[in-house]
């Protein structure tokens, strides 16, 4: 069973989590941060800048993340929130 995400995670507290895999903010536009990273090729994620990310979004920028990683959903959100 995959462990429950935090409820409460804004999208700057994500962006500073993101680090773990290399991710840093490349730019901002209106509401939303673009993150990129160079570990195992270039890779950009988009994150809501929001208070509170709902948590269909929280999943999808971990799935994202995930996905480019190599790992699974559940290994990236132990690695952000154990």
């Amino acid at each position: 069973m995959s462990p429950r995400l935090p409820r409460d995670t804004s999208g700057a507290e994500l962006a500073k989590l993101l680090a773990a895999f290399g991710y840093v903010v490349t730019r901002q536009k209106g509401s939303h941060l673009r993150l990129t990273t160079q570990e195992g090729g270039e890779h950009h994620v988009t994150v809501p800048n929001h208070d509170s990310l709902r948590a269909g979004t929280l999943h999808g920028v971990l799935k994202d993340v995930a996905e480019h990683a190599g790992v699974t959903r559940d290994v990236v959100a132990e690695k952000l929130f154990g």
